[in-house]
C-alpha cells in the first residue's frame, strides 16, 4: 500500500519518537515500592504506557484506595523527572520527522504525556517548531478513546482516509480505529510484537529508519 495517499501523520511520543519506555516502567515500578504496594513485573508496567495516568496507575495498583492515587502520582513524577534528561530520541527520528515535513506531509503528536510533559520534551530536543498540531492526555480523553485523534483532524482539516498513526502499543491502534485512521506499529517499544501485529492496520515495522523507507521509498 502506498504511504502517499496519507497527508497526516499521527505520532505516538513515548516509545515511538523518544526512548523513554525503560525509565517509564521503572518510574511506576519504584512509586508502587514506596507506596507499600505490590511491584508489577516490566510487562505489566510497559502495558499501561500510552493510557493517561489516572488509568495507568488503577492498572499498576489495583489494590490502591483511589484516595492514594495523588501520592502515587507524585512518586512516580519524582523518579521520572530524575531521569528525564536521559531520555533520548530514537535513532532515525529527526531525520524520518525532517523528510516528512520536507515533501510536505503534516505532523501531529497524540500523547499519554500532559501538555506541560510534552511541551517540556519539545523544549528539550528542540522540535517545537516540528509538528504542526499536537494532543495530550490531559486536553481531552485518554487513550484508547480516539478524541486526540479526532481532536487533530477537526484542528488541521484532514479526513480520517487521509490521516495515518503511528505508535508502539495497542492503546495506541484502538485509538486509531475507533477513529476510523489506519495505523503502524513501531516494535522498539512498550508493547510485544505480537500484540501490535494483531492490531496494526498496515502492519509493523522494526525501526524508525524502516517507517521512513516504507512512507519515502528510495529517500534514505
Amino acid at each position: 500500500m502506498s504511504a502517499r495517499r496519507f497527508d497526516l501523520v499521527i505520532f505516538d511520543w513515548d516509545g515511538t519518537l523518544a526512548d523513554s519506555t525503560g525509565i517509564i516502567a521503572r518510574a511506576l515500578q519504584f512509586a508502587c515500592r514506596d507506596m507499600g504496594c505490590a511491584v508489577p513485573n516490566e510487562e505489566a508496567a510497559r502495558y499501561v504506557i500510552g493510557l493517561g495516568l489516572a488509568d495507568a496507575l488503577r492498572h499498576v495498583a489495583p489494590d490502591l484506595a483511589p484516595r492514594d492515587y495523588p501520592r502515587l502520582s507524585a512518586h512516580y513524577r519524582n523518579h521520572y523527572l530524575a531521569r528525564e534528561p536521559e531520555i533520548p530520541l530514537f535513532a532515525g527520528a529527526r531525520a524520518l520527522l525532517g523528510a516528512l515535513r520536507g515533501v510536505g506531509y503534516r505532523l501531529a503528536i497524540a500523547t499519554g504525556k500532559s501538555r506541560v510533559g510534552l511541551d517540556r520534551a519539545l523544549a528539550f530536543h528542540d522540535l517545537h517548531e516540528t509538528f504542526h498540531a499536537t494532543r495530550c492526555a490531559d486536553e481531552g480523553q485518554p487513550k484508547p478513546h480516539p478524541d486526540m485523534v479526532l481532536h487533530l483532524l477537526a484542528t488541521l482539516e484532514v479526513r480520517p482516509d487521509r490521516a495515518i498513526v503511528v505508535g508502539d502499543t495497542t492503546h495506541d491502534l484502538e485509538m486509531a480505529a475507533r477513529a476510523g485512521v489506519a495505523s503502524i506499529a513501531v516494535t522498539h517499544g512498550a508493547h510485544a510484537r505480537e500484540r501490535l501485529v494483531a492490531q496494526a492496520s498496515l502492519g509493523v515495522v522494526e525501526s524508525l529508519d524502516d517507517l521512513r523507507e516504507w512512507i519515502l521509498p528510495g529517500a534514505s
